[in-house]
């Protein structure tokens, strides 16, 4: 058998029991030996690459790794995030009209496939895989999921429509630095020894022990949160309610959250961009919402345009993924023993990417079934957009 059949042998029988550096090192300890032209009779019998030999070459004259490297701190191909940060900001960019999120996970998921997404990026300058797209989305704490009984109606015609129209005036107001928030009401909790979805670290065989039926404590009564998060500061505020989540008790929050945190954010605002569900306290049919965003508008001089999401579609508010999946994940598997508690595991959410939660209780009582006048209708300064004017539309002072 000739020299370069034995070293075939030789690395074929080696190499499955050596990692890459060491293939590399034990290849040019070779190709060394052989002298000239030792490295491309090395790389026709081991299957490396010339320029990977004159690696190990260089190599060898350098200092041995710390045992168990393979390679030197800070080696290895960089993730393109790192090359390029610019590409997170212009996927996020992209899926933002499309994301959606779940109240009990901070994960979100978008509609759009890495393929779409690899293909829109290579027109905009950024060379990317659809597996590469993926990792990223996995950067942004996008997941994989599957169905999931999330629709809450039947969808609308113009639903995609509306998404954009959102995202553009959002973007607008953005620009402007002008004030966005997005609003709703978490899932109502009952106040104390209660069941609390997820775990938490505790002695071994020592679970806290709660009641066996979720029924209402009349002395303790119920938690109403309703939040409203900071589109552009990614900053949160939830106003804790204990007596009913009614409009007027959604525009009060949306009011102390501008005398407490808007107002020393955005002192020169002369408007204020309000994103919401179609249902619930701050639903588009109601007319004591409109009512109630009138008093605002005048009481703080701003100029409040509302944008709601179309029916079934209140998993795509930012609120949801942004903020409520954070307090949720909070306090996972403490019961809620009190409103104190509420209030401080709320005010105690904070995230890696910056997120920071104020929250009040509000103990004002906000009697249900209040009728709203025609004359009370008829003095609202209420603009319908061109777009869908029952789902946007401004008030002035």
């Amino acid at each position: 058998m000739d020299t370069e059949g034995v070293l075939k042998a030789k690395y074929r029988v080696l190499f499955r029991h050596l990692d890459e550096r060491q293939r590399r090192l034990v290849a040019a300890a070779d190709a060394e030996q052989l002298g000239r032209g030792g490295v491309s009779a090395i790389s026709r019998a081991s299957r490396l690459s010339r320029p990977t030999i004159h690696k190990g070459l260089r190599e060898l004259q350098e200092r041995p790794l710390p045992a168990g490297r393979v390679r030197r701190t800070g080696g290895g191909r960089k993730r393109i995030e790192e090359l390029d940060p610019l590409v997170l900001k212009e996927l996020e960019l992209l899926i933002d009209p499309a994301t959606r999120g779940h109240p009990m996970s901070p994960l979100r998921w978008t509609s759009k496939s890495t393929r779409e997404l690899a293909e829109v990026l290579g027109k905009r300058g950024f060379a990317v895989s659809h597996q590469t797209v993926t990792e990223l989305l996995r950067v942004l704490d996008y997941s994989l999921q599957g169905t999931a009984k999330t629709i809450e109606g039947a969808q609308h015609p113009d639903r995609d429509a509306q998404f954009e129209y959102i995202n553009r005036t959002t973007k607008s107001y953005l620009r402007h630095k002008w004030p966005v928030i997005s609003v709703d009401t978490k899932k109502k909790e009952l106040i104390g020894p209660f069941k609390q979805a997820g775990r938490q670290w505790r002695p071994k065989g020592q679970p806290e022990e709660v009641r066996v039926h979720d029924f209402m404590d009349p002395e303790l009564g119920k938690a109403i949160p309703y939040g409203i998060y900071d589109v552009g500061q990614d900053l949160g505020w939830v106003n804790v309610g204990t007596d009913h989540d009614t409009a007027t008790f959604a525009v009060e929050s949306i009011r102390r959250w501008w005398r407490a945190m808007g107002l020393p954010l955005y002192p020169d605002a002369t408007r204020l961009l309000i994103c919401a569900d179609a249902g619930g306290s701050n639903g588009y049919r109601l007319r004591l919402w409109k009512v109630q965003l009138q008093r605002l508008a005048t009481e703080t001089d701003l100029e409040i345009t509302a944008c709601h999401f179309p029916p079934g579609t209140s998993k795509w508010n930012k609120i949801e993924h942004r903020l409520f999946s954070h307090i949720t994940m909070n306090w996972r598997g403490r019961p809620l023993v009190s409103h104190d508690v509420v209030v401080n595991l709320i005010g105690s959410t904070k995230t890696k990417s910056g997120l920071r939660v104020k929250a009040r209780l509000d103990r004002r009582k906000y009697p249900k079934g209040v009728e709203v006048s025609e004359e009370e209708m008829n003095a609202i300064k209420l603009t319908r957009h061109k777009f869908h004017g029952d789902w946007n539309y401004t008030i002035k002072p």
